[in-house]
C-alpha cells in the first residue's frame, strides 16, 4: 500500500484542519484509531477534531482522559466539518454508517480519506487505505505512521493502537492473528503499553447490574439447525430491570460460540428504534454475507445489522431461518 501511504502523506502535508470520525456506536478499534491518528496529526502541528455520531462507550473512556472525542452536534460542530481541509473516516467504509455526520461529510469540500479493513466499500472518498487482510483499522494506522515517520510513535499513540488491535483480534485469538500482528504488539509494548491494565480497563470495569443482565440473557439461549446455530435475546424489560443499556451487552454474543458444535452465534437486542442483530461464526462460515441480507455488514466471522422499526418477533425467525443457508 505504499502508493496509498504516499498519497496520504500529501494530504497531511497539504492540509491544516482535520476532522476524524468513525461509525455510529463505535467500538475500541474505531475510538482507538481516531485517538491515535489525532495525536499523530497534532504532533505534526496540525489541528485535529474528532466528531462521532454516538457517545464514546464507557469502556473506552480511559483512552481519552482529556475528552477529545466529541459527540456530534450539527449546530455546534457543522461549521467545523465545513471548514475542514481533510476528513478521515476510520473503521467504516460507507457513509451511511456515519449517521448524523453523513450529509456534512458528503457535502464538504474537504479531501475525504477512508481507512478501514472491512469489505464492500462505498464510493464516497477521494483516497482509500483499505486492507481486508488487516486485523483492525489500528493495524493499518500502525503501518501508515511507521511509514510516514518512524520516530513519531509515542506511548500516547501506542496505547489506542494496541487497544484497537487487541479487541478486534478477540484478544489475539481470531484467525487473522499471525506472527506479524504479534511483532506489532511487541513494538507497542516496548513503547509503554501495559497489556494487563488495558485489558482491565476494557473488560473488568463493568457494573454488578451488567452481570445481572448477563444472567437474564443467558437464560434465553436457544439452539437451532441441529445445534449448529445458537442465539440469545435481549429485551427492553431486561434493560429496565437491571438498569443497563445497549453498550452493556458488549461481547455477550461470543458466549454462543463456546458451545460444542455451534458454528453460528446470534444475539438479538431489542432497541427503542428496532432490533440489533450481532453475528458471530467459526472457521469458513461467512456471517458477514448473512448480515448483508439484513442491511448489515462486517467481517467474515463477526458482523452486525440494525433493523429499524422491526420487532424481535419479526426479526428472529427470519434471521435464524436464513442462517441455515450459510452453514458448511
Amino acid at each position: 500500500m505504499q502508493s496509498e501511504y504516499e498519497a496520504c502523506r500529501k494530504v497531511i502535508e497539504q492540509s491544516q484542519r482535520f476532522v476524524l470520525t468513525t461509525h455510529a456506536n463505535p467500538d475500541p478499534d474505531g475510538i482507538g484509531s481516531e485517538l491515535a491518528l489525532a495525536r499523530f496529526l497534532v504532533s505534526k502541528g496540525k489541528d485535529a477534531v474528532i466528531l462521532n455520531h454516538s457517545a464514546t462507550p464507557f469502556n473506552c473512556a480511559f483512552l481519552d482522559p482529556d475528552k477529545k472525542v466529541l459527540q456530534f452536534d450539527p449546530s455546534q460542530h457543522g461549521p467545523i466539518v465545513s471548514l475542514a481541509e481533510a476528513i478521515f473516516v476510520l473503521d467504516a467504509n460507507h457513509p451511511d454508517r456515519l449517521e448524523s455526520l453523513k450529509p456534512f461529510v458528503l457535502r464538504s469540500s474537504a479531501t475525504r480519506v477512508c481507512i478501514d479493513h472491512h469489505p464492500d466499500k462505498a464510493d464516497f472518498a477521494d483516497l482509500y487505505l483499505i486492507d481486508e487482510q488487516s486485523t483492525a483499522t489500528g493495524e493499518i494506522l500502525y503501518h501508515l505512521m511507521r511509514f510516514l515517520d518512524k520516530e513519531a510513535m509515542t506511548s500516547a499513540i501506542a496505547e489506542p493502537l494496541y487497544t484497537a488491535i487487541m479487541t478486534d483480534t478477540g484478544s489475539f485469538r481470531f484467525p487473522k492473528t499471525d506472527a506479524e500482528v504479534h511483532r506489532i504488539i511487541a513494538d507497542l509494548i516496548d513503547l509503554g503499553v501495559d497489556p494487563a491494565s488495558t485489558y482491565e480497563q476494557l473488560y473488568e470495569q463493568g457494573s454488578a447490574n451488567r452481570i445481572r443482565l448477563v444472567g437474564q440473557v443467558l437464560r434465553t439461549l436457544q439452539l437451532a439447525h441441529d445445534g449448529r446455530v445458537a442465539y440469545l435475546t435481549v429485551t427492553k424489560p431486561m434493560f429496565e430491570a437491571t438498569d443497563t443499556q445497549e453498550e452493556d451487552t458488549e461481547n455477550f454474543v461470543t458466549q454462543t460460540l463456546s458451545i460444542r458444535g455451534v458454528e453460528i452465534g446470534l444475539m438479538f437486542t431489542e432497541l427503542p428504534q428496532g432490533t440489533k442483530v450481532s453475528f458471530r461464526s467459526k472457521g469458513e462460515v461467512a456471517v458477514n454475507k448473512l448480515a448483508q441480507e439484513f442491511g448489515g455488514n462486517g467481517h467474515k466471522n463477526a458482523a452486525g445489522a440494525r433493523l429499524y422499526h422491526r420487532s424481535l418477533s419479526e426479526v428472529i425467525p427470519s434471521v435464524v431461518s436464513r442462517a441455515a443457508h450459510y452453514l458448511i
